[in-house]
């Protein structure tokens, strides 16, 4: 795996199965988060700067409300040498408080450092829906999202046994217009 792509799997590693220590192997200690939030059902600062608030705030606080996260990148991964990176993500979790299931999707765009150290040097995350539905489809939605190949995943295969929940097909729907919105970045 290339760093560029090995930084997006610690990330996601450290956000989903809530390990802090990971950061510093997906961001410079410089390193700046943007958030562009477009729901009101979810709520982030708009920049993080620095490795340490990062892992405070997108993994500690984030696991102090959801579990059973899993998270999405859609399409492929970086190439090597590649300076900056987008994608379509898409997310499925529970809420620890009430066992609601949180699906959402937007748009990761990242930067990494070209002087030879391949981390993040920043990182803009657009949260553009943030759906809930009712504890019940816990069990059917984490049957599914567990398992999905992780971090890549097509669209095709998100498809695959889909649980027949509306809002999931128009997720899905919304990230794959953000995948094919995408233009391949030359490394």
């Amino acid at each position: 795996m290339n760093d560029a792509a090995h930084a997006i799997l610690a990330y996601l590693q450290a956000k989903d199965d809530n390990r802090p220590y990971l950061i510093s192997s997906a961001f410079r200690d410089d390193a700046r988060v943007s958030m562009t939030v477009r729901t009101t059902s979810i709520a982030f600062p708009s920049e993080i700067r620095g490795s340490r608030d990062i892992a405070d705030v997108l993994v500690r606080r984030f696991n102090q409300k959801h579990e059973n996260i899993h998270s999405f990148c859609i399409g492929q991964p970086p190439v090597v040498g590649q300076a900056r990176h987008a994608c379509a993500w898409l997310v499925a979790m529970s809420q620890k408080q009430d066992g609601a299931v949180r699906v959402g999707a937007g748009r990761y765009d990242w930067i990494f450092d070209a002087a030879g150290d391949r981390r993040a040097s920043a990182l803009t995350i657009r949260v553009d829906l943030m759906e809930t539905l009712p504890d019940d489809a816990l069990p059917a939605v984490m049957a599914w999202a567990g398992a999905l190949p992780r971090p890549w995943c097509a669209i095709a295969t998100l498809e695959r046994r889909l649980p027949d929940f509306p809002v999931l097909r128009a997720l899905l729907r919304h990230a794959g217009d953000i995948a094919e919105s995408i233009a391949p970045v030359a490394a």
